[in-house]
Parts: C-alpha cells; structure tokens; sequence
C-alpha cells in the first residue's frame, strides 16, 4: 500500500535569540485537549493518595514483592499481565494512528501534556510569546529578572511534584512526605527524586519538541502507520495556494493569508502548509488558530483540518479498511486475553525447597524422613493464614506447622519434616496442599529415600 511522505528535516521558526516561544492560542480542539489532559493530570496526582483499607489504592511495592492494583494484590509472578495490558495499549496506539494519525502524541501524551503546561507558566510569568521573543537579548535585569526565576522556580516546583507523584507508586507517597518533612530520606529515594525532577525540568522545559522528533520513535514509524486515508492535520493546499496578504492578494489567490499564525502556536515549530512533517504531533493548534483567522476574513473554516490524503485530493475517504480492520481484531484479542489474565491471577504464591544439606534422614530400618523449607505469600483480601496438608502414595507424616500466618511467613522459610514408612521405592511423588479462604493451591515435589 501506498504511504503518504513524511518529511524527516525541518526547521522551526525561532526568535532572533535562537529561542522557540510558543504562542498560546484557543478553540474547540485546545478545548478538547485540556478536557483530556486535565483529568488524566487529576488522575496522576491523586490516585497515588487514595487508599483501601489502610493500603494505597495503586502502588508497585518492591519491599512487599507484591502489586496493589485498585485495592487487589497481585504477585510479581503477574506482572506479564501488565506486560500484556502495555501490549494491548500499544495496538490501541497502532489502530488510533492508522485511523486519526498521532492523536494520542498531541492529547494525551505525558510529554506533551506537561509540556504545555511548562509553556503555559512561561506565558504566565514573562507574558506573551511575541512578548518574550521582542525581549529576548536584552539584558536581564530588574522585573525582566524577577520574572524568568520566578518561572523556573514554578518549573522546579512542577518537576519535584511530579518526581515526588510519581515515585509515589512505588514507595508509599504518605512515607515520602513524611520522611522529606523530617529530613529522613534514603540517599536512593533522593537521588532518584532529583534525577526525576531534572528530567522532567529539561524534557518539558527545555528540550520541548526535541524530545517528540528524536527522542521519541513514533515519529519516525508514523509513515508506516499511516496510509491514504489516515485522517491527519493537514493544509489544503487545492484550496489555500496561492497565498496572499488581504491587502496585496489577487482576485485569484487562495484562502490563506499567510499571517504565519498556524507555526507560531505550533508546539513543535513546524510549518503545517509544507505537508505532513515527522515533527506533527497532531495537537490541532493549527487548525484553532487558522479558524480564528478564517473568521475574521469571513472565509470558510477548514483550510487546516483534520483530513485524509484521499479527501485532499478530492476523492471520497475510507474508513473501514483491511489495515484498520486488523489492528483492531488484535487489539480487541489482546485486551480480552489481558482481562481473561486478570480473572485469574496468582491468589497463593508457593515456593518450596529441599534441605541439600541432608537429602534424607532414616530414622530406623522402615521410616524414612526428608527435609524441606516453605514460604507462602498470599494475595486474598481479608486472609491471614493457609492450612497446609500433604498427599502422597504412602502414609506420610507431616511435623511442622499446620497454619502459616501470612504476615510472618511471606519473608521467612518456614522448616518442615516428612517422614514415611515401609516406602519401597527410590523416590516417590509428594504434594502439599495449601488452603485458605477461596483460594486453593497444590505444589509437587519429590521424596527421596535412597541415595544415588
């Protein structure tokens, strides 16, 4: 299948100083993105703080070795379930691009998302984006000062903020704020909380659309993803060329004015009206900003619009195709299997082990008795302890605890002995049974009673 070029080199449009100064502009999609951005940024910041039952309602704890998943407890033997709900997320991510190009990258996307807001406290602190480009390379004194640290002051708090949230799914945020109010963090948690916080301070603040270019590889398989009816940001150029000024255009100029409003409030600086271009993250702040112009020269909106390479060319689009068709069979297949995981998950987990100090003890000519060390986690909400049995082809006799607390033996090895008479064999198959609440679990093992 054919694919729509995408061109690789541009170079944005900066101010005097060299810098890039975003331009803020308004409009149904930029309302859109902040009704999609805002709650995922309330979901980030709060979900670490919401508990159940005394424990955070979502946190991935390397000290309990275990994944509290909106209040259930996973066992790390789960975590390929999150392997395949990333899985089935990336081929959501592959039927959205094949189907609307890279929405997800400009209205959802972490980076994206905190890059505006970066760029928003920019505009709050130093003023407009024509504003600052005017100043830039003046000397920086007086309210000029105060202003670009104040910004970065803002940036800083931002980064540690999210730093703080987002180590919180690991370590307890409730522990972190603590430890921090008495000056008794780890040297780990905060090296780790600067290394976070620098980034986030130099991928949203500095770095900006570098990272969405070279950084990150979905702009670089984006010409893959796509094909002829990938309805995408675009300029109709049938309908726009020959650009003109109102005051100097001609009765036979296009639609647009070139008032270069569509590259100044482009994140990633690019100019729309040169095709589909690696950089695009499809946020639509074009498409904002030339319908506003559009209005106020009284021409129809849509000369920047989402829109298929077909529907450009003035054929009818398409869009059930066989490539969308596949993504989203995968997709649908690959959050089923995620969800069928997730109803059956590791409720006991079991491990067991010979003693290889002594492979086995005769305690008289006809009882034989093997060593083995067990430790038991569990994952049922509400249960404190497992009864344990044996079951085997031979009368065993199980000495070491019947009942194993939960709480105790998730760290420790708990010893056992089982003996067995008149066992004629050179080894025989041994399982022990574990029971608690509704959850029941069975762990093989092997009987010696002989050496080799």
């Amino acid at each position: 299948m054919e694919q729509i070029p995408v061109v690789q080199d541009f170079t944005p449009t900066r101010a005097k100083d060299g810098k890039f100064h975003v331009r803020l502009t308004s409009g149904r999609f930029q309302n859109l993105r902040r009704l999609i951005s805002w709650p995922l940024l309330a979901l980030f910041f709060g979900l670490v703080w919401v508990q159940f039952d005394g424990q955070p309602w979502l946190l991935f704890s390397f000290e309990q070795r275990r994944i509290i998943l909106f209040g259930s407890a996973l066992s790390w033997r789960d975590l390929s379930l999150l392997a395949g709900l990333l899985i089935a997320a990336a081929c959501l991510l592959f039927f959205l691009a094949v189907a609307w190009g890279r929405v997800w990258c400009g209205f959802a996307c972490p980076q994206s998302i905190w890059t505006w807001l970066f760029i928003r406290i920019e505009d709050l602190t130093e003023g407009r984006a024509s504003k600052r480009a005017r100043q830039e390379g003046q000397p920086l004194t007086g309210i000029r000062l105060l202003r670009r640290i104040a910004k970065h002051l803002l940036w800083i708090l931002l980064a540690l903020a999210t730093a703080a949230t987002f180590t919180g799914y690991f370590i307890p945020i409730r522990e972190i704020v603590a430890d921090s109010m008495q000056l008794q963090l780890s040297a780990s948690v905060t090296g780790w909380l600067l290394l976070m916080a620098a980034l986030t301070y130099a991928n949203a603040g500095l770095v900006r659309e570098q990272i969405c270019l070279h950084a990150c590889p979905y702009s670089r398989f984006q010409s893959v993803m796509f094909d002829g009816d990938t309805q995408t940001v675009s300029y109709d150029a049938r309908r726009g060329e020959p650009r003109a000024s109102l005051r100097s255009g001609a009765a036979n100029s296009g639609d647009c004015v070139d008032c270069g409003l569509c590259v100044q409030v482009c994140p990633a600086g690019i100019d729309i009206r040169d095709g589909l271009q690696a950089a695009c993250i499809d946020c639509g702040a074009c498409i904002d900003a030339c319908d506003s112009v559009m209005d106020k020269v009284r021409r129809p909106r849509g000369l920047i619009r989402f829109a298929s390479e077909s529907q450009l060319a003035g054929k009818d689009g398409r869009f059930l195709r066989p490539r969308l068709a596949g993504y989203g069979a995968v997709m649908v297949c690959a959050f089923g299997a995620v969800l069928a995981g997730f109803a059956d998950t590791t409720k006991l987990l079991v491990e067991i082990r010979r003693d290889r100090g002594t492979l086995f003890t005769r305690l008289d000519e006809r009882t034989v008795c093997n060593n083995y060390r067990i430790k038991v986690e569990g994952f049922i909400e509400g249960q404190s302890a497992v009864e344990v049995s044996i079951s085997g082809a031979g009368d065993y006799q199980l000495f070491g605890p019947r009942q194993i607390d939960l709480g105790e033996s998730s760290a420790n090895w708990l010893p056992y002995r089982i003996c067995v008479r008149d066992l004629t064999a050179p080894m025989a198959e041994l399982t022990f049974n574990f029971h608690g609440g509704s959850a029941t679990t069975a762990k093989k093992t092997t009987f010696l009673n002989r050496a080799f």
